[in-house]
């Protein structure tokens, strides 16, 4: 696929990237070539090919789930410089 000066133009127009006039003719060429490739990619066969995240195959390191010290509420609202019953109170910050 060929890209003319205007299509690139109007391309990075919409990408709001600026770009001089003297550069377009050099971006056309790359552009093009870039969607040469993609087009060359869309021959391939990948019928029997399964979608995948990583071309390495990884598994997360789990931990097991158990209950920890929990109901320590009066231990973080001590941390707290002000606290109205079981929350913490904070300065207003939007009028």
């Amino acid at each position: 696929m060929s890209l003319d000066k205007a299509t690139v133009a109007a391309i990075a127009s919409l990408a709001r990237v600026r770009v001089g006039e003297d550069e377009l003719a050099a971006l056309a060429v790359e552009l093009s070539k870039i969607l040469d490739f993609v087009e060359q990619l869309k021959e391939i066969d990948t019928e029997k090919v399964e979608p995948m995240a990583s071309v390495a195959t990884m598994e997360l390191r789990r931990r097991e789930d158990a209950v920890t010290e929990g109901n320590l509420r009066d231990k973080v609202l001590a941390n707290a410089p002000q606290h109205t019953a079981d929350f913490y109170t904070v300065p207003k910050v939007i009028e």
